[in-house]
């Protein structure tokens, strides 16, 4: 087909991918405002450090909210949960969770940290669990999921190797009659010989990526819009031309 016969069609073409681009960058767009939103109130939260009534903790209202908590209970029966695929610093690891029980009741997964893999990828095992605990931490909601190739996996040392957090699918696979809608981070120096911070986005992109991936769609879309803009006037001076030498 000779796009300089049919205009409309060019048109056609480039108004859809304009369309298409310019709707990525806005997601893109979206997504850094959601980031840095997030990043501002887990700051705010980290600053304060107030620490909110133990009710929040299976407040599902608050599912994608950011609290601080100080609670005293122990780690509930069951095996430790160890989310695969994640890296500290360029170096591949895993990131490992246990089921920890209030004082009041409430079944929270407790983040443990993060722990690097030998070459064998020999899992980590947690030390003897301490008969009662007091921490101070923050809830947040679990890491993003990305690709999850299926439910958490036993280990032969009893351990659950899993792909994402999916709190429903765990409280089975863990046999807890209840899990509270977040995760609970503790102060990195509560121990339990796992690495472990306030970053909430590892292995995720931050916000100024996001902004540079927008900046980047919309510069494809300005391009579509030139291409086509470029290409109808050249066809219409062609016309034109044609035009000129046909005239007696």
């Amino acid at each position: 087909m000779n796009l300089r016969r049919h205009p409309l069609f060019l048109w056609a073409i480039a108004l859809l991918a304009l369309a298409l681009f310019a709707r990525l960058g806005f997601w893109q767009l979206e997504r850094a405002a959601e980031k840095r939103e997030r990043l501002e109130n887990v700051a705010a939260v980290l600053a304060a450090r107030l620490p909110q009534s133990s009710a929040v903790i299976v407040d599902t209202g608050r599912a994608q909210a950011y609290d601080w908590v100080d609670l005293e209970g122990g780690f509930a029966d069951g095996p430790m949960v160890l989310l695969d695929n994640q890296q500290l610093g360029g170096v591949a690891g895993v990131r490992a969770y246990r089921v920890f029980v209030s004082n009041e009741g409430a079944r929270v997964l407790l983040d443990l940290g993060w722990v690097a893999l030998p070459p064998d990828r020999t899992l980590p095992r947690l030390a003897s669990d301490p008969a009662r605990l007091r921490l101070s931490g923050l809830l947040l909601p679990p890491p993003g999921q990305g690709i999850d190739v299926g439910g958490p996996v036993a280990q032969p040392d009893g351990t659950l190797l899993a792909t994402a957090i999916d709190l429903p699918t765990l409280r089975t696979a863990l046999k807890q009659p209840t899990l509270a809608p977040r995760v609970f981070r503790p102060e990195p120096q509560s121990g339990f010989g796992f690495e472990r911070d306030f970053d909430i986005l590892p292995n995720t992109l931050p916000p100024e990526r996001h902004l540079g991936y927008a900046v980047q769609w919309f510069g494809l879309a300005a391009t579509v819009l030139i291409t086509a803009l470029l290409l109808t006037w050249r066809a219409r001076r062609a016309a034109a031309h044609r035009n000129d030498r046909l005239l007696p």
